[in-house]
Formats: structure tokens, C-alpha cells, sequence
């Protein structure tokens, strides 16, 4: 349990009431001040690594402060300032004199009807907390073949896509906004001192508030920055027009002499025939010059401002400098040429996740369940090693989605769970971004988690939802809201009402398949995706009610684990939440108590997620894990794990397989509905030497 501290609440009421090189390299000197990418940059490598000597130095961190701060002085806009490296160490948060403690989340802004509950309206968030998650999400979404941006991250998550379009289906990424959470058990903390192997969390998850941007020193992704200033966390509801957002200007002058290559940022990219967003911002816009940048040391002694302490994140009174990615001190390194093999015994170029003494995290091991009370039904580590190969080696000749030049490998991570969601083992391409390291794993337990109908050793997914305690909505006076007040024992009767199936997801029910393409369909504000007409799906939320803050049972999952980490970070708990993201009590009504953990539960130890990338996996017609993979394109994410686990299972002869096709939810027949839920939708022509079409019919 966590003791909130004595007064502190009443307070915050009281409160809310009233570098290549390691010695400067190349973003140590500024470069010329022309056009939107400033930097001297190279072409962007495909089979580049990182070497060990790029990264942001010190000196990079406080060059990119500065030059933020130089804009805010000029428009008279205090701002707090996040940067960090590109596996999410903090290197710096910088807050001006008279910059604003905290933020509002609203996915309104001035648009639209404003909504109650999830985390919508909440007014005390910590900005340094909303800084950091902008400056995550710029690092994390962006590589050497694609620089994406907060702003780009709005377009893409938001139930539309293109947003404000009607009756077309929501944006690629729906709900990627909950990953890379606090309580997530994949990723990993740092207590302060310095930069130390990540993946890291990102406070708030990821951003959709324009404001976050990646760095890059000579093509290379090194990082991000994000800013707060104008004290919002929302989102961009209009995309036909062009923003003056004054946190992504001050974002645009902090990247000059880091910007992203013009050549990969976001606006050279489409994503089925729509162009992505980049940045409403430009250099020609701003209002401070390199003349007006002085060193930070200078700027402190002139003007104020200091280093925030960021518990959890950030506990130094001066920067730090990041990792080199791809070396063992940023937690992703090479994997041993012999373990990631095809079936000719050549290498796959895979990468792998290590800790502080490089050693892989996530080996393929066998499972210890006993899928239908057989520990014989349990998958072997070599069993997940081919697995994870065949996926990988899929990947690698497979056309990206997201990614330029065209005809680009496919990056992505990939991750293989057991029946209860423990982690069997984890892979990457070279490259692959960031997010998708949490992301695959969240696909993988959440396929596997709601194939469990008809389960009873390790629990069907009725039973454990029903014993989760309530989801305890808060306002911004730390009230709790009575309506909506949400129900996991409702999302299990609307599922199985939508379904017409009394034994949806019970113990009693036959076998179902689910895939997240699947779920994800049972996640959408309008059923199956995208109709203005269609209803709300039984894990969604009805209109009037849903936001991209107040998404239904993905938040509901994880709130009051998330509500734990912002007390945390505010100072009003002593506790930080723990690396689990269910099962957490919230802020009870108790007296000076809150926040306890009710069982463990690994299926869904870092939460949901609700777009396309996974498959259970089975032996013969028995459940026995998942595969997740995440990165370059949805349907590219469906096509590695459905079609890459077809191609492990040939090669193996060991009875793995995908579902059997008669109990994959495409033919559940939906009362009242004409559209069935989609299993898995695959490339057209996925691959970069030849022209083979529909690959993945007939499996």
C-alpha cells in the first residue's frame, strides 16, 4: 500500500483552486539558420549502426534547452523542457521562471462537447510530466526511415483517419497512446544519476500533443524534446488547417542543428494513400535567431529557471548525457550471430534487449503453464526461438509501410507469451522503433488473454476481469466521480451481449480466437470501424462518453495505476506504482490510504493494446501463447505474426500452428450486425524481391 502524506492533497487542492563524437560532436556548433532542417545531415543508412560514440553529449542537451528557452523568452511564453535520448533516459527537464506547474488533459480544445471521466478534464498532471511523455513519443515513433512527431502521433490515433473525416475507419495506431506506461514490467527505471539501459517509461504513455519532436546529430535519431508552455495536453481535432501551436514552435527552435532530415520526416510519408503530419512549425516563424542563444549557464544567471527534480525520471540539478543506441549501455545491442538464424543457419541481423550487465532479457525459454492441464502442451524454447526466426526473417523481407525510401525492410519487435502471459522471448530488426518493444508484448498477452474462453486452468478472461477492483475515476479536486463510474462485470455482459453469447469469454464458452484485429473491432467508438451509425463496441464507450482520454476498458485497466504514478511524481504518495498495470485498488476512500495492489496478474502486466500485430498461437486445436510484433505498419504487424508463426510451424512439425480456422472470431455471426470481426489483413504485395500476392490466404 502507499500512505498519501499528511496535508498534501488539501495543498494541491488549495493549489489547483487559486551527438556523433563524444565531446560536443556534430550538435556541439549550431548550424546556419535556413530552412526546416538546419542540420548538415547525411542519407539515412538502412544498415547503419549507432557507433559507440553517438549520442547527445551534455553540452547537445544544453544547447537544445537554450535554444528552446531563447523562444520562449521572446514570446514571453514560459516553458518546461524534456529532453531525452532515443531508449528514454531523461537527459534534462529545464523550467523557466513563471512556467506552469501542471497541465490540462482534454481532447476538446475548444472543439466539440466536453466529456466526463477517464482522465479528461484532470487539471493537476505535473507539466514535467507531460514533457517528458512529448519528448518519449518524438524519440520513440521515429528511426533512421521515418522522424514522426507528436502531432503526427495525434493523426494517427485519434477514431477517424484522417481525424474529423466521417465513416472512415480510426487511425493506424489507435490506442498506442496507453503503452510505455509507469507500471509497465518491460520497461525499465531510472532512479537518476546516469543514463542507464533502457527501453524506459514514459510517464503519461505517448503523446498526441503537438510539442514533441525527434532529435537527430547527422542523420542519425539520437532523441527527442518536448515541450509544455501552453498548459494543454490534448490533441489536433482539425488537420485541415495549419496551427499556431506555441509548444511546437518553441519545440522547432530547440531542434535547430538536430532536426530530422527532410527526407524522412513524416510529411514524406503516406500511410494508404494519406500524407502524415509533421509539424504545423517552421524555422521561418520563429522568433528568436542563433544570435539570441546563449550558453544555459548564461541564461540561468540572466533570466532564472533551473533543473526540475523528476522523481522516478530525472534527480540531478545539471544535464546528463544519453546512450549510444544500439550498444549494450542503451539496453538494445546485436544479438549473437548463431541464436537468431534462418533455416539455412545464417544470420538475421536481430538485436536483442539487455540489461545493466548485457545480458538478453528475454532469451526464448520454455513455459512452465500447462495450456488444458498439460504441461506437454507447454511451447519449448525452440519451440519460441523459431518463432521469433521466422518472424524476424519475414520481416526482413518484407516492405515497410511506414518507412522511406520505398522498398525498405520491415523494422518491428517481436514478442512471444505463454498462456498466462509470462515472456517467453523477445527479437528486433535492426532499427525498428522504440515503441514497438512494449507494444508487441501488450499485442501478444492481449491476443492471448481474450483466446482464453473456455479456459480453466489459468483463468478465462470473464473470470479474471470480474475480480479486478473498480476503476475509481477522479476529478480535478480529487473527488471521486460517481457516474461514469465503469464496471469490469459490464464489459464482460455488453461483450457478451453485443456477441449474442452468454459464455462469451467464461470458462463454460467453446473455444474463440481472437486476434487483435479482432479485439481491436470490439474496441472501436463505432462498430466495426469507422461507420458514424455503427455502435459502440462493448469494450469502447458511446458517444458523448468517449475520448482518446476516456477510451473504455484499455484506460480502465490501467487508470488507477496511472492516477498512482502522477501522486508519485507530485510527491503525494511515497510509493511509485508498481511494474504491474491491473489490479491496483486507486485512491480509495479509506482515510490516508490508497493505491494497494490486489494479485498479480502477468496476462496483462503492461496493459492492453487495440490495433492490429497479433495472434494466439496453438498446438493442434489447444491454446498455448502468442505472438506480438510491432513497428512498421499495422498491416505489415498482422502479416509477420500470422504468417510468420504459419512458416515456424512448417519448419517445427511440432503441432504449433495458428488457431484453427473454424474458431477464429471472423466467424462469429454478430446479432443485428452485417460485419463480422476481421482476424488478420495482410499486404497485398508485402514483399521487396518479388510480386507473390494474398500470402497469408488459405492458412
Amino acid at each position: 500500500m502507499s500512505l498519501v502524506k499528511p496535508g498534501l492533497l488539501t495543498l494541491l487542492c488549495a493549489l489547483l483552486l487559486g551527438a556523433c563524437g563524444g565531446g560536443g560532436g556534430g550538435g556541439s556548433t549550431v548550424a546556419a539558420e535556413e530552412g526546416a532542417a538546419s542540420n548538415p545531415v547525411s542519407s539515412p543508412s538502412e544498415t547503419q549502426t549507432c557507433g559507440d560514440n553517438c549520442f547527445l553529449t551534455i553540452l547537445d542537451v544544453e544547447t537544445v534547452i537554450s535554444q528552446a528557452v531563447a523562444e520562449a523568452a521572446a514570446r514571453d511564453l514560459p516553458a518546461t523542457i524534456a529532453v531525452v535520448d532515443r531508449v528514454g533516459n531523461v537527459l534534462g527537464v529545464f523550467a523557466m521562471d513563471g512556467a506552469s506547474d501542471s497541465v490540462t488533459i482534454t481532447s476538446t480544445n475548444d472543439i466539440g462537447s466536453p466529456i466526463t471521466g477517464g482522465l479528461e478534464n484532470l487539471n493537476f498532471i505535473p507539466a514535467k510530466m507531460a514533457a517528458i511523455s512529448k519528448a518519449i513519443t518524438g524519440a520513440y515513433l521515429s528511426t533512421q526511415g521515418n522522424a514522426f512527431t507528436t502531432r503526427t502521433a495525434s493523426q494517427i490515433i485519434q477514431e477517424n483517419f484522417n481525424p474529423g473525416e466521417g465513416n472512415v475507419p480510426s487511425g493506424p495506431l489507435f490506442g498506442v497512446q496507453f503503452s510505455q506506461l509507469a507500471c509497465s514490467d518491460f520497461s525499465q527505471r531510472n532512479q537518476g544519476g546516469a543514463s542507464s539501459v533502457g527501453p524506459h517509461r514514459a510517464p503519461l504513455g505517448l503523446s498526441a500533443d503537438p510539442g514533441g519532436l525527434p532529435l537527430y546529430i547527422d542523420g542519425v535519431a539520437v532523441g527527442g524534446v518536448g515541450i509544455v508552455a501552453d498548459g494543454i495536453y490534448g490533441l489536433d481535432k482539425v488537420i485541415t488547417n495549419f496551427d499556431t501551436d506555441f509548444d511546437e514552435l518553441i519545440a522547432t527552435a530547440a531542434t535547430r542543428g538536430y532536426a530530422a532530415p527532410l527526407d524522412i520526416r513524416a510529411d514524406q510519408i503516406t500511410i494508404v494513400g494519406k500524407t502524415a503530419r509533421f509539424s504545423d512549425s517552421f524555422v521561418d516563424e520563429l522568433q528568436s535567431s542563433l544570435a539570441d542563444v546563449q550558453p544555459l549557464s548564461a541564461v540561468i544567471a540572466a533570466n532564472g529557471g533551473d533543473y526540475l527534480r523528476v522523481l522516478g525520471y530525472f534527480e540531478r540539478d545539471r544535464a546528463r548525457a544519453g546512450t549510444a543506441f544500439g550498444q549494450p549501455g542503451s539496453g538494445i545491442r546485436p544479438a549473437d550471430a548463431s541464436v537468431f538464424v534462418d533455416a539455412q543457419g545464417a544470420s538475421l541481423d536481430a538485436f536483442v534487449f539487455v540489461d545493466d550487465g548485457n545480458i538478453n532479457r528475454y532469451p526464448a525459454s520454455p513455459a512452465t503453464d500447462a495450456p488444458s492441464g498439460d504441461t506437454a502442451n507447454a511451447l519449448t524454447a525452440n519451440e519460441v526461438q523459431i518463432i521469433l526466426n521466422e518472424a524476424i526473417n519475414l520481416a526482413n523481407e518484407s516492405r515497410a509501410q511506414i518507412r522511406v525510401p520505398v522498398g525498405t525492410q520491415a523494422r518491428v519487435t517481436v514478442s512471444v507469451v505463454d498462456t498466462s502471459g509470462e515472456i517467453l522471448g523477445m527479437g528486433r530488426t535492426r532499427d525498428g522503433p522504440v515503441f514497438g518493444a512494449d507494444v508487441s508484448l501488450q499485442k501478444a498477452r492481449t491476443a492471448t488473454f481474450f483466446s482464453g474462453t473456455g479456459r480453466n486452468d489459468s483463468g478465462a478472461p470473464a473470470d479474471i476481469l470480474r475480480g479486478f477492483p473498480d476503476t475509481l475515476y477522479i476529478n480535478s479536486d480529487l473527488a471521486l466521480l460517481d457516474t461514469p463510474r465503469p464496471s469490469f462485470s459490464r464489459y464482460v455482459l455488453d461483450a457478451q451481449l453485443f456477441l449474442g453469447n452468454a459464455d462469451a469469454l467464461e470458462s463454460t464458452g467453446t473455444s474463440v480466437a481472437f486476434s487483435d484485429r479482432a479485439g481491436g473491432n470490439l474496441s472501436r467508438p463505432h462498430y466495426p470501424d469507422g461507420p458514424t451509425t455503427g455502435p459502440p463496441g462493448p469494450f469502447s464507450k458511446p458517444e458523448g462518453q468517449w475520448s482518446v482520454f476516456s477510451v473504455g476498458l484499455q484506460l480502465d485497466l490501467v487508470y488507477n495505476s496511472l492516477i498512482q504514478h502522477v501522486a508519485f511524481v507530485a510527491g503525494l504518495v511515497d510509493d511509485d506504482v508498481e511494474q504491474n498495470c491491473v489490479g491496483n485498488t486507486g485512491l480509495a476512500q479509506a482515510p490516508d490510504v490508497a493505491f494497494e495492489i490486489v494479485g498479480q496478474v502477468p496476462n496483462l502486466a503492461n496493459g492492453i493494446q487495440i490495433f492490429p500485430g497479433s495472434v494466439p498461437i496453438y498446438r493442434g486445436d489447444v491454446l498455448v501463447g502468442g505472438i506480438g510484433v510491432s513497428g512498421d505498419g499495422v498491416d505489415q504487424d498482422d502479416m509477420i505474426s500470422f504468417l510468420g508463426l504459419h512458416r515456424a510451424g512448417l519448419r517445427l512439425g511440432t503441432g504449433i500452428r495458428n488457431a484453427p480456422p473454424e474458431i477464429r472470431a471472423d466467424n462469429i455471426v454478430i446479432p443485428g450486425q452485417s460485419s463480422r470481426l476481421r482476424y488478420v489483413n495482410c499486404p497485398q504485395t508485402p514483399f521487396i524481391d518479388n510480386n507473390d500476392t494474398e500470402v497469408c490466404n488459405g492458412i
